[in-house]
């Protein structure tokens, strides 16, 4: 069985990032996956990073904070070992991802830019195109997203599920590594 960890860079569990994430988690595991949910708010790296070592795939979601991803996700990637120069594990490597951020309006969606890039340039993850932004619209209250936020996240959920079948089938994909 598929499974997909949701890692949610909010600084306080429960918002609307995990709202959103959850939601992409559900349309995954409608679709038949094995789907976790993690707040990075409550988890420490180590466990996030042998979280990640164990999932087929990961969606990553962040509020926006001054045009990218919170602090707390950047510290994670940071951490986070590649294979490269000496590092002994590589979680990401190799896995597909999908990326749903969140933010007070819709000036900070090109955001999901920096991050895409971050997860396929430096820690050679296949993500999924387009990724998700939801502002303040894109909800009823804190915790509910609206019927056409929760079809289009219930929608990426499924696309992540199958990107991550096509990279586990392609032996091409699974030995991309990152360059630099």
């Amino acid at each position: 069985m598929t499974k997909i960890l949701g890692l949610v860079g909010g600084p306080e569990a429960g918002g609307r990032t995990s709202t959103a994430v959850g939601a992409v988690l559900a349309g995954a595991a409608d679709s038949g996956a094995k789907t976790e949910l993690l707040e990075l708010s409550r988890t420490p790296p180590p466990e996030v990073f042998q979280a990640v070592e164990t999932v087929d795939a990961v969606v990553v979601g962040s509020p926006v904070y001054r045009a990218t991803y919170s602090a707390l996700l950047k510290g994670v990637l940071e951490a986070m070992e590649r294979g490269k120069w000496g590092e002994t594990s590589a979680p990401l490597q190799g896995k597909a991802a999908a990326i749903v951020l969140t933010g007070a309006s819709g000036h900070h969606f090109l955001a999901i830019n920096d991050l895409r890039d971050v997860l396929a340039g430096f820690f050679a993850v296949q993500v999924l195109a387009p990724g998700l932004y939801f502002d303040h619209s894109g909800y009823v209250d804190r915790n509910t997203l609206t019927e056409e936020s929760t079809a289009l996240a219930a929608a990426h959920g499924s696309a992540l599920l199958d990107l991550t079948v096509a990279v586990r089938a392609s032996p091409a994909l699974g030995a991309l590594r990152p360059q630099v």
